[in-house]
């Protein structure tokens, strides 16, 4: 008995619903007040009085007493006819309140909903715009009432908004780029200073193989800011229609050494589903930031796991979503660890194989770059251990010719 009541909410409480409701009453307490008032002409009109007609002379007493009887019978049958007038009224202002109760609540959800259509309309319009379209504005029509004073409101905000999106892109930008000419000539002076044909004592030769190593980071750094900023705030060009698979499959390939040196085995497999449009998983984008993308997703793995560990691929169409998924192994994750790993500068520590390649920008790259073409990010701490990442992305017809 008790499960069916956990199971009923109340309904929400919108403005709609407030307005239906004082409109209705409104209509409602208007119909009341006009059938009192009906009734109370009514039945006020229909009270007869018993009293002689002033200035009648006397009759005879036998003509008094069938004039007295015959008044009698009159007054019977006009009690009867008041008495049923009294019923049918009372009957009809009954309907007539029942009828103007639905009908209120019909006019008072009507005019609201056209109350609030403005506002539905501001609500849809705000809601299509985001990071990616800042450049539109609601453009509210109409007279100049307090919905209008909204609207302009809201697009003076996305204006402001707009132009600190810009402030900011052009600022990482410009930051990247303008912080690789001093790190390209510090590493230049190294390489300077290392091939002179003195001998160069083993204490310089090591700080220049540490100072070059953390240029090296830096500089993959600054190449992570450019390639946030862009999938961010930037508009894609160069669509082309690609496979995951194929992507992903090359990808593994270059990394043929990087497995062998920290004995992984990689698995790569498609799965296979009823009605799937093709086994490459082929989706719409950019062919640059999709492979960035997937190169990051399986460093990651790589980086992210033990001597002697696996990856596993796996790529699926399901009719309306290409998916790539890559597990690795490893130890057990904390979940909470895991869901922050899309954030910039965030990393599971310092046990991997590789333990000084690591930006903390690899997956928020990932995670951007499945936003910019609709797709979406899912971080999962495997049970056994080790963590799976899937990448889901609209899928792409499969072009005609289908490339090598």
């Amino acid at each position: 008995m008790l499960e069916p009541m956990r199971k009923w909410r109340r309904p929400a409480r919108t403005v709609r619903l407030r307005f239906t409701v004082l409109y209705g009453a409104m209509f409602l307490l208007s119909a009341v007040g006009l059938l009192v008032i009906i009734n109370l002409v009514g039945l006020g009109g229909m009270q007869v009085t018993q009293s002689a007609p002033v200035g009648t002379t006397p009759v005879e007493p036998t003509t008094l007493a069938a004039a007295t009887d015959r008044i009698t019978w009159l007054q019977a049958q006009l009690a009867d006819t008041h008495a049923a007038q009294s019923r049918q009224l009372l009957i009809g202002s009954a309907l007539a309140l029942a009828v103007m109760a639905v009908v209120s609540v019909v006019l008072g959800r009507v005019i609201a909903g056209r109350v609030l259509h403005p506002l539905r309309m501001i609500t849809a319009a705000t809601r299509r715009i985001s990071a990616d379209n800042l450049h539109e504005r609601l453009a509210a029509q109409g007279p100049a009432d307090e919905v209008k004073d909204l609207a302009d409101t809201i697009d003076e905000l996305l204006g402001r908004l707009e132009s600190s999106f810009a402030a900011q892109r052009r600022f990482v930008a410009n930051a990247s780029h303008e912080l690789r000419t001093p790190l390209t000539t510090m590493r230049a002076s190294l390489d300077v200073a290392l091939a002179k044909p003195e001998p160069v004592p083993v204490q310089t030769a090591a700080l220049a193989d540490r100072l070059r190593t953390e240029l090296d980071q830096v500089d993959r750094l600054l190449e992570g800011f450019l390639m946030l900023a862009r999938t961010q705030h930037g508009a894609l060009a160069d669509r082309t229609t690609l496979s995951l698979r194929h992507l992903a499959t090359a990808a593994l390939d270059a990394r043929t050494a990087d497995l062998t040196a920290d004995n992984l085995t990689a698995h790569n497999r498609t799965v296979h589903f009823a009605g799937a449009v093709d086994d490459g998983a082929w989706t719409q984008g950019n062919r640059t930031l999709l492979t960035r993308m997937i190169d990051n997703v399986i460093d990651n793995a790589i980086t992210h796991n033990h001597e002697g560990g696996w990856i596993r691929l796996a790529t699926t169409a399901d009719g309306t979503t290409a998916q790539l998924v890559v597990e690795s192994g490893g130890r057990v994750l904390d979940q909470e660890q895991v869901d922050r790993l899309a954030q910039p500068f965030q990393r599971l520590g310092a046990d991997r194989t590789h333990s000084g390649n690591g930006s903390g920008l690899g997956l928020s790259i990932v995670a951007a770059i499945a936003a910019a073409h609709g797709g979406t990010l899912d971080l999962r701490a495997r049970p056994e251990g080790g963590l799976r990442v899937a990448i889901a992305l609209p899928l792409a017809e499969v072009p005609a010719e289908v490339p090598a």
